[in-house]
C-alpha cells in the first residue's frame, strides 16, 4: 500500500469499523460511517468534474464536516485548501484565486462573503454549503452538504500516488497567504513517525501494516481520543490534533464554540474521555488553568484522569504556565513543538519531575542553525543564526518560485527549509529559540527579539497577555512598545512593567512604553497578530 493518508485511513476504517472516528456535540460517526460519508463527498467532487490535483477550498469552522470534506479530497486525489474563516471579501477572493480552487465547501454563516466574491472566481465548479443554522440559500447554485451526501453513492476506492500534492496555506509571517506544498508519501511517513511513538509503537516501513498495528492497540484499550482546540484551518489544529492522531486510529473530538470556551473544553474532555488535546501556548493554557481553579474552588473539580498529553505549537509556551498546568494535572505530559507550515524543527517535553523551560528545545536530528553566510552555528558559541529544518522539507510554495528559492535551499548537499526563526545553540546542542527574524526590533542599533520581551512582561503578576512591537521613534529608530492585557481586577502600572523587565533583561530591551488594552490581538489559533498590534499601538500613541 502507498503511504497516502486516504489509503491508510481506509485500511483503518476496515479494521476499526465500529469504533468512533469523529465527534462534534451530539453528532458522532464510526470509522465505517466516516469513511462512507467521505466517499460520498468524494463522489460529489468527481461528479462536478474535479480530477486529481483539483483544489478544494474548505471555508469552515471546526466540525465533522471539515474532517469529512478534507478526507474526501484525499480520496479522489484532490488537494484540500484551508481557508481562514476570518477572511473578508478581498482576502477570500485572493486565496481562492491564488489556489486555482475548483470547489468550495463553506458554512452557511459565511455564505454572504462567498456570494460577494463568486462572480470573480470563474474556476469554481462546485459550491457545497454546510447548514449551521444561520440561514442557507445565500449563494446561487450551492448544494447543501447533506443533500450532496444523500445524492451520491460512495466513490469506489482507487489507487493513489505518493507523489500526490498536499498543500497548507500559510499567512502572516510570509506576507500574502501562500500554499506550502508537500508530497503525500513523505508527509504521511513523517506524520506516522511523529504519531506512532504516542502509541508506544515504531511506525512500520510498509503502510499496509499500519491498520493491523492500530487494531492491536485498540483491542488492548489503548486508543487515542484527540481534541484539537485550535482551528482545523491552521496546521496546529489539523496536523497535531487530527491528521497525525488519525494515522493511529484516534477518535477526533471537535468543540462546538467558535472561540475558546475553557469550560466547554474541559467538560468535553471529561465527557469524551479525551487523552490528547492540542492548544496554542499561553493564550489557551492560561484560561484553561483559570477554569480548573474556578471549578475546584466551587467544589466541582474536573476529572481529567484520562488526559495524558497536551500538545502546543505556534507560539512560545512559558515555563511558568507549564508548571501551573503540571501542578493541576500531575500525570500529564506537555509537548511543546517548534515548527511551522514549512517544517518541523524540534520539541520540548515537560512533566512532573522534569522542569519545563521557555523557548529551549531538543532539535530534530535534521535541524541546523546557519549564519547569514551559510556557516553552521556551533553549540555554546552565542552566535545567532537562522533555523534550518531538514527531513520533511516542502516541495515549495505554490506558484511562487522566487520565494521558494529563498526559503528552501540546499547547503552542503542537504536541502533545508528556512521558515524565518532565529536561534542560538546551547552548549548541550539544544535550540534556544529567539523569534522570527521578520519581527526583530532595531532600537538604537540593538536587535531585540519581541518574544523575549513578551515573556518577561507576561511574568509580571497581573499581566494576562502581551505582544511587543517596534514603533517608529526619532531617537531610537524604533521604540520597544508593549501592548498588554491584564487579569480582571488587577492593577498594574506602566512603570511596574518596565522595572520588572529591566530586572530580567538588559535595560535596552525593556519597553519604552506599555499600552494596556482589553484584549491583545491574536488570530483564532492563538498566534500573534503583530500587524494589528502595531496599528493599535500607533493609534494610541498619536
Amino acid at each position: 500500500m502507498e503511504h497516502h493518508f486516504a489509503s491508510v485511513w481506509e485500511s483503518i476504517a476496515d479494521v476499526l469499523g465500529e469504533h468512533t472516528a469523529v465527534v462534534h456535540g451530539d453528532r458522532r460517526f464510526t470509522w465505517s460511517q466516516y469513511d462512507e460519508r467521505a466517499s460520498r463527498v468524494a463522489a460529489a467532487y468527481d461528479a462536478a468534474g474535479l480530477r486529481p490535483d483539483s483544489k478544494i477550498g474548505l471555508f469552515l469552522y471546526n466540525g465533522n464536516e471539515y474532517l469529512e470534506a478534507h478526507y474526501a479530497a484525499f480520496k479522489m486525489r484532490g488537494v484540500p485548501v484551508n481557508v481562514n474563516y476570518r477572511y473578508l471579501d478581498e482576502e477570500l477572493r485572493y486565496l481562492l484565486d491564488n489556489a486555482d480552487a475548483e470547489a468550495l465547501v463553506f458554512h452557511s454563516s459565511l455564505g454572504e462573503r462567498v456570494a460577494h466574491v463568486l462572480p470573480m472566481l470563474p474556476k469554481l465548479k462546485l459550491l457545497v454549503e454546510v447548514d449551521d443554522g444561520t440561514g442557507s440559500g445565500q449563494v446561487p447554485g450551492a448544494v447543501r452538504y447533506e443533500d450532496a451526501i444523500a445524492a451520491h453513492t460512495p466513490m469506489p476506492r482507487i489507487a493513489r500516488s505518493e507523489d500526490d500534492i498536499y498543500m497548507l496555506y500559510t499567512g502572516g509571517t510570509t506576507g500574502m497567504p501562500k500554499g506550502v506544498m508537500y508530497d503525500m508519501g513523505g508527509l504521511t511517513r513523517s506524520f506516522a513517525a511523529l504519531g506512532f511513538p504516542l502509541l508506544g509503537l515504531t511506525p512500520p516501513a510498509d503502510a499496509g501494516d499500519i491498520a493491523g498495528m492500530v487494531k492491536g492497540v485498540a483491542d488492548n484499550g489503548g486508543r487515542l481520543i484527540s481534541m484539537p482546540c485550535a482551528p482545523l484551518m491552521h496546521g496546529t489544529g489539523m496536523w497535531l490534533g487530527a491528521m497525525i492522531p488519525h494515522l493511529g486510529g484516534a477518535q477526533i473530538v471537535t468543540l462546538q464554540s467558535r472561540s475558546l470556551d475553557p469550560d466547554e473544553l474541559l467538560r468535553t474532555a471529561v465527557a469524551e474521555h479525551v487523552t490528547n488535546i492540542t492548544i496554542v501556548g499561553d493564550a489557551f493554557a492560561k484560561p484553561i488553568i483559570a477554569a480548573i481553579d474556578t471549578a475546584a474552588a466551587a467544589g466541582t473539580p474536573y476529572d481529567l484522569s484520562q488526559l495524558k498529553l497536551i500538545v502546543s505549537s505556534g507560539v512560545m509556551w512559558t515555563a511558568e504556565v507549564k508548571e501551573q498546568l503540571i501542578d493541576r494535572i500531575e500525570h500529564v505530559m506537555l509537548l511543546d513543538a517548534i515548527g511551522s507550515s514549512e517544517g518541523s524543527m524540534g520539541n520540548s517535553i515537560s512533566m512532573k519531575g522534569l522542569p519545563p523551560a521557555t523557548a529551549k528545545f531538543t532539535s530534530n536530528p535534521t535541524t541546523r542553525v546557519f549564519t547569514d553566510d551559510d556557516r553552521e552555528v556551533q553549540p555554546g558559541s552565542d552566535e545567532v543564526g537562522m533555523v534550518a529544518a531538514g527531513g520533511m522539507v516542502p516541495l515549495g510554495y505554490f506558484k511562487d518560485e522566487e520565494k521558494s528559492a529563498r526559503t528552501f535551499r540546499t547547503i552542503n548537499g542537504t536541502r533545508y527549509s528556512f521558515p524565518g526563526d532565529m536561534a542560538m545553540v546551547a552548549a548541550d546542542g539544544s535550540l534556544i529559540l529567539l523569534g522570527r527574524g521578520s519581527q526583530v526590533i532595531n532600537s538604537g542599533g540593538e536587535k531585540i527579539f519581541p518574544e523575549e520581551v513578551e515573556e518577561a512582561v507576561k511574568r509580571v503578576e497581573g499581566v494576562l497577555d502581551c505582544l511587543v512591537v517596534g514603533i517608529a521613534d526619532d531617537k531610537f529608530g524604533q521604540a520597544v512598545t508593549a501592548v498588554a492585557s491584564l487579569v480582571p481586577g488587577s492593577a498594574v502600572t506602566e512603570a511596574e512593567v518596565i522595572a520588572a523587565v529591566k530586572h530580567d533583561l538588559a535595560a535596552f530591551k525593556a519597553p519604552k512604553r506599555v499600552l494596556f488594552v482589553a484584549e491583545v490581538p491574536r488570530a483564532p489559533n492563538g498566534k500573534a497578530d503583530y500587524k494589528a498590534t502595531r496599528q493599535m499601538a500607533d493609534d494610541q500613541l498619536v
